[in-house]
């Protein structure tokens, strides 16, 4: 077999992974040119191995090890050498066609090892570390792909203010979740401040001391959404529809929550079908305002 056959069947792994998987996201991968689709594709394939090494049945330790092992697989798929997973060739191709810091996919790794042992946030800052691996991370690859221009480092500022809202709105909706999984997102000073105990995390309804936290900690997160919203000005138009799609669906989840006044533990709240279309439909048009970079999809490299 060719090496270009063997290009792509990899990429052929990954986007099927991502079309089984990426249910909300998906269908605005469609809508990018077909070089930077095959990418975040192979992206969202990485993101999504990493997290099954944690998730899988197995001891802590065994956990940490097939990490470790992952990062020399990714090491070894960053110089072109032979994996056993079947995407190593494409995120290869992906990461060096975009020019991808490799650091960031360390950075993605290093989130999610911080999992496997269940612990405590004792300020905000402690959090918006944690927030910075697991979900700012993958934004500042994603950048890459879409193309970008930095403005100063603005953009990439701006791309962690949007994975930091993102993370906090599965925060907010999944806290009774983690809380019976024995992860407690939501820092120490803040259920302190507003007397939020460890049983009410895990009761059959929200009271009124976790709801009252919960919106403070939805205020950050729309904070942390204003801050981002310029960034679609600064990608490349072809890649404004992810970004616009993955923003939208996940600020209507928390306005969803906040509409049901933060009950999130009687029942999970998600955005209905026919409400994620709409965004999809919505953000499409955003590919065909002015660019100012080449919307070619021959070499799709950030913008500077």
């Amino acid at each position: 077999m060719s090496s270009e056959q063997e290009l792509a069947r990899s990429y052929s792994h990954c986007a099927t992974v991502a079309r089984r998987q990426a249910k909300n996201f998906y269908p605005s991968f469609l809508l990018l040119p077909a070089n930077r689709r095959n990418s975040m594709c192979a992206l969202y394939a990485f993101m999504r191995r990493t997290d099954d090494l944690a998730d899988e049945p197995g001891e802590i330790e065994s956990k940490h090890k097939a990490l470790q092992l992952w990062r020399q697989d990714l090491n070894d798929a960053m110089e072109g050498k032979p994996t056993d997973w079947p995407g190593g060739l494409a995120l290869g191709d992906a990461v060096a066609r975009h020019a991808i810091p490799v650091r960031h996919l360390h950075e993605v790794i290093d989130g999610v090892a911080m999992d496997l042992t269940p612990r405590t946030f004792v300020t905000y800052e402690d959090l918006r570390v944690y927030c910075y691996h697991v979900a700012s991370a993958v934004g500042l690859c994603c950048i890459h792909i879409w193309g970008f221009r930095s403005d100063g480092g603005k953009a990439e500022a701006m791309a962690e203010s949007c994975g930091r809202a993102l993370q906090l709105t599965n925060i907010i909706r999944d806290v009774g979740e983690d809380a019976r999984n024995g992860r407690v997102y939501l820092p120490d000073e803040d259920l302190d401040t507003f007397g939020v105990t460890p049983e009410d995390l895990i009761a059959q309804s929200t009271c009124e001391p976790l709801k009252r936290l919960l919106a403070f900690e939805a205020r950050r997160a729309y904070e942390e959404y204003g801050c981002a919203q310029p960034l679609a000005k600064l990608v490349d138009p072809v890649g404004r529809p992810v970004l616009l799609t993955i923003a939208g669906i996940y600020r209507s989840l928390l306005d969803r929550i906040e509409r049901r006044n933060f009950e999130v533990l009687s029942e999970r709240v998600s955005v209905p079908k026919w409400r994620k279309a709409a965004i999809v439909a919505r953000s499409f048009g955003a590919r065909f305002t002015q660019s100012t970079a080449s919307d070619s999809d021959v070499e799709a490299r950030p913008i500077r």
